[in-house]
């Protein structure tokens, strides 16, 4: 398993950098898949996603005023996939902070290094698309 962060301030407040952070919102801005379904639940939201060949639900919850969400089940391209985005109040508008820890489902060599490298460079669009929103 490897894990990747990528941070950001964003000229925003955190009330609206919260509101931006919605899961389609996410999974779109990430941009290797689009949004087929949203079944909001009581204590989550269940996103089904689709992409080249592929679909996968990412479960969705609040936690410690951040966002988490994971991989369900077996369908997808990882193993394991979860991802955490924190944010914080700083002088200069709003840290945003994503991390993420990934292994690929597949016996490749290397494969986890790929996915992190994979994984990294999704996060990396969604902060640049959030920035761009609230810019």
């Amino acid at each position: 398993m490897q894990e990747v962060t990528v941070s950001r301030v964003v000229d925003a407040s955190p009330v609206v950098v919260s509101r931006w952070l919605d899961p389609p919102t996410i999974v779109e801005a990430e941009g290797s898949f689009t949004v087929e379904t949203i079944d909001d639940q009581a204590d989550a939201t269940i996103v089904v996603a689709s992409g080249p060949g592929m679909q996968l639900p990412l479960r969705f919850e609040e936690r410690d005023g951040g966002v988490y969400y994971t991989q369900e089940g077996e369908q997808g391209p990882f193993s394991h996939m979860e991802t955490w985005i924190d944010i914080e109040d700083v002088a200069d508008g709003t840290q945003v902070t994503f991390r993420s820890s990934v292994s690929l489902a597949a016996p490749l060599p290397f494969g986890d290094r790929i996915a992190a490298w994979k994984r990294k460079g999704e996060l990396t669009r969604a902060l640049e698309t959030l920035e761009a929103a609230l810019g």
